[in-house]
């Protein structure tokens, strides 16, 4: 047995300095000279993955205790957003006031004496075992070591407490130990001369088995330390990309600083930060493809989801909460999903773009489709910015509980304007060395298509312009002629059917009567 003595890095070159012990500890004292090329890892996370805080003005206006405004993490907190009405959550959650809550080397405001940045992004007992005194990478520093930082105190520097750590800890955590340790123990012993066929890998362009070999040769002579970036995901793709690639260049040049060779960084992604991912590589935002090595993609919605204009009409489903806590947080009703993400650039870039195609919201009677839309591929115009039609994407009474003067319908609009941009500028847009992954469980599905299905026995045929008599904001509506008296309505039963592995899964609205 050794003992693995602290280094660090001093003009380009890694020096260690001993300790004296008892003459009867014969354990020899050990450094590694590790290699001076690095290649960070950065992971983006998806939307509510960001921890977020808000300026001191809100939190006075609000009169909270601190500047939390989204930190899942911490229950207590939230709790209170759960119970928050849609005017609360509209003002805790405005892109205008709100900010990455970011470590910034333990200075970050908390907006409370009472608390440390240390504190409030504690990420716990990390699961990471390096063997290795180099400062890169994750282990705790001896005893001796002046001043002797743990690997909790770490990974803070490396982002790891601005992004939802309960969420996203095992892919950190994996990471940082898999591409620091390529050996075919440990998790890579399941990778290893494996068909990638056996995970559901497409046939064209066909992937070989990756082999030992090819793990050692590719990672040798490199150090991978794993950082997370979060991002205000209620302001526009474009903004975080901007703010996020200074971040990374500052990041290159960090490393540089200390004599190693850093050039560029490999981006891992999840959900919207996949958006967020390729705005970073756009002349015209990030712009920084040339930092960029590769990236990897894990359910991005490429061309936006249906489940974007789900939730906000009929808020979270009620199964997310046996998943992730998250979305039910955010809004269990679409008047609570509506307050936030109707004033956000960044939620409704989340919705289908052009590219989606055509059809995907549908109105059925007897299992007869009776419309769909979009029908000419435009569903800014055809769907998201539709003024009193039931079937469009907003209320006008959810938009802007707060009453703040610069919300409301036609800001929306302004808005949807400008995540049409976005979808048109980012198209076409992928590093050229990417890869991606995506879910298939039938257990956990997405939502392929939205259909409204009109179930009274006679439909009317004036469906299309009936108008909202009652919504429970889940889905639930009741429907009348304008000019029908109110005492005797005509209703609907909506089902938002959603593709489940094929399958169908149905959220039944009654007609209220």
């Amino acid at each position: 047995m050794s003992i693995v003595i602290p280094t660090h890095v001093e003009s380009g070159n890694v020096k260690a300095v001993g300790y004296a012990t008892p003459k009867e500890d014969k354990k020899p004292q050990k450094m590694y000279a590790l290699p001076k090329r690095v290649i960070p890892i950065v992971f983006l996370p998806g939307i509510m993955g960001s921890n977020l805080r808000m300026n001191a003005a809100r939190q006075a206006l609000l009169r909270r205790k601190n500047n939390i405004a989204w930190r899942p993490d911490r229950p207590k907190e939230m709790v209170g957003l759960i119970h928050a009405d849609p005017a609360q959550r509209q003002m805790q959650l405005d892109p205008a006031a709100t900010e990455v809550d970011t470590y910034d080397n333990g200075s970050a405001p908390t907006g409370t004496r009472s608390e440390s940045a240390k504190e409030r992004q504690d990420c716990g007992s990390i699961h990471v075992t390096i063997h290795s005194g180099h400062p890169l990478l994750l282990l705790d520093d001896p005893p001796t070591a002046k001043p002797r930082r743990t690997k909790e105190e770490m990974v803070l520097d490396r982002g790891w407490g601005e992004v939802y750590f309960s969420s996203y800890r095992e892919i950190l955590e994996e990471c940082e130990q898999l591409l620091n340790r390529p050996t075919k123990y440990g998790g890579w012993g399941r990778i290893l001369d494996t068909d990638p066929a056996t995970w559901g890998a497409v046939d064209n362009p066909r992937v070989s088995p990756l082999t030992e070999d090819e793990l050692v040769r590719a990672t040798h002579g490199c150090m991978f330390p794993v950082h997370a970036m979060g991002y205000n995901w209620l302001q526009s793709i474009s903004v975080s990309a901007r703010t996020l690639a200074g971040r990374i260049t500052s990041l290159i040049e960090r490393y540089k600083s200390m004599g190693l060779q850093c050039e560029k960084v490999i981006i891992v992604t999840h959900s919207m930060g996949g958006l967020v991912g390729r705005a970073l590589i756009h002349p015209k935002m990030g712009n920084i493809e040339d930092k960029v090595l590769g990236v990897v993609h894990g359910v991005q919605p490429a061309t936006g989801a249906p489940a974007a204009y789900k939730r906000i009409r009929c808020g979270f489903e009620e199964g997310a909460l046996g998943i992730d806590p998250a979305p039910k947080i955010l809004g269990n009703f679409g008047a609570e999903v509506t307050s936030v993400l109707a004033n956000s650039v960044g939620g409704l870039q989340l919705l289908p773009s052009c590219d989606y195609g055509n059809g995907w919201l549908r109105v059925t009677h007897k299992g007869i489709v009776l419309d769909r839309w979009p029908k000419n591929g435009d569903p800014y115009a055809e769907i998201y910015s539709l003024r009193d039609k039931w079937y469009g994407l907003l209320r006008d009474e959810w938009v802007n509980p707060a009453r703040n003067g610069l919300s409301g319908f036609e800001e929306t609009c302004e808005r949807l304007i400008l995540a049409k941009e976005f979808h048109q500028s980012i198209a076409h847009v992928y590093h050229p060395v990417s890869y991606a992954h995506y879910g298939a469980d039938p257990k956990r599905g997405s939502w392929e298509n939205v259909t409204w299905n009109y179930e009274l026995p006679v439909l009317a045929s004036n469906w299309q312009e009936l108008k909202v008599l009652t919504d429970d904001g889940q889905g639930l509506l009741s429907l009348a002629d304008a000019n029908h008296a109110p005492e005797m309505p005509s209703g609907i039963t909506v089902k938002l059917a959603a593709a489940f592995g094929g399958a169908c899964q149905n959220f039944s609205v009654n007609p209220g009567s």
